[in-house]
């Protein structure tokens, strides 16, 4: 997905959204490690403050944990 720079949806929102459904989707399964801030970075070509907010709103709407020390880890919904 590409992110809509010109449009109404801040960046981290837009990157939240791709990694929510990639959580959905299977693609990061629960119990696993979410990418990294610097991997969001690389990816999307956001600045770092961009990529913390995007996983910040992951970890609001409960999809994400972070396990001090280890990194963040998609929740287990079961």
């Amino acid at each position: 997905m590409t992110l809509d720079l010109d449009g109404p949806e801040p960046l981290y929102e837009q990157i939240a959204t791709v990694l929510a459904g990639r959580i959905a989707d299977g693609t990061y399964p629960p119990r696993r490690r979410i990418p990294s801030e610097a991997d969001v970075v690389a990816e999307f070509g956001v600045s770092r403050p961009t990529a913390r907010a995007a996983i910040q709103l992951l970890i609001d709407r409960g999809l994400v944990v972070t396990v001090r020390g280890k990194g963040r880890y998609v929740v287990d919904q079961a």
